[in-house]
């Protein structure tokens, strides 16, 4: 009697004292500007590719680039959130003519160079995303995009590949899609222009509405699959819904 006693006390006590380990999740925190975060952007998509195990925080904000992300302190804000990865596009806001934006060539390397540097430091691994096409349709070749970002892109190739990190290459990837589409077929996933604050006629050819955040969501996630293979068990093949990842982020 004596032993069977001890036995369900020794057995009881191991049950009080050794709750569950919590879930391992891993974070994934995404930077760039508003072809990235999920009001025009790629990614509120992105979070619907995502299984459970994994969290996506979108710290992407509108007409930042990679200088005025650093100087408004939003980079630091996004370190202090310890991802495990971060993606980093910028390119749109550093063009010229953008006051308190826009950067030369070399502003931009330095600044991306410190992202993964900065991304390193933490513990964190970066993965840098050459920046979404704007849907500027070349006059003299029907049909074809010449985009005004592919300097940009040609920078961030050379510097994920000096820098050892994981390169997400959607601005040749968004120019074949959209190419592929053409450009009556690009209209159904790009939004109206806003004046004011105003939806006018005019087609935004930067900016996404739902349908386009899907569409190069699942390019990013294809890319991620073949660069980034170890996030591949945490990725789905097809996207939930909404809502879906609405109730999933509340219980996490």
């Amino acid at each position: 009697m004596k032993i069977l006693i001890l036995v369900a006390l020794f057995c009881f006590a191991g049950l009080t004292s050794a709750p569950a380990a919590p879930r391992a999740t891993v974070k994934i925190v995404l930077v760039g500007d508003s072809t990235v975060n999920d009001g025009g952007g790629w990614g509120a998509g992105f979070k619907r590719f995502l299984k459970p195990g994994a969290e996506c925080i979108n710290t992407a904000r509108n007409g930042r680039s990679s200088k005025s992300f650093r100087d408004e302190g939003l980079w630091t804000n996004a370190l202090a959130l310890k991802g495990d990865y971060y993606l980093i596009q910028f390119g749109h806001n550093n063009e010229p003519g953008k006051p308190g934006r826009s950067t030369d060539m070399a502003t931009f390397v330095s600044n991306m160079v410190s992202y993964v540097e900065e991304a390193k430091a933490i513990g964190a691994k970066p993965i840098l995303v050459t920046p979404l096409t704007r849907r500027q349709w070349d006059k003299a070749h029907p049909g074809k995009i010449k985009s005004s970002l592919e300097p940009y892109a040609q920078e961030v190739r050379k510097i994920a590949a000096e820098t050892h990190v994981p390169p997400i290459d959607l601005h040749a990837r968004s120019i074949e899609v959209c190419e592929k589409l053409g450009p009556e077929k690009c209209v159904e996933f790009s939004p109206k222009k806003k004046v004011d604050g105003v939806l006018t006629d005019d087609i935004d050819g930067t900016h996404l509405n739902p349908k386009g955040s899907m569409i190069f969501a699942r390019v990013v996630v294809e890319e991620l699959r073949k660069n980034v293979p170890e996030l591949a068990p945490l990725l789905r093949e097809e996207p939930v819904e909404n809502a879906i990842v609405e109730q999933e982020t509340k219980q996490k």
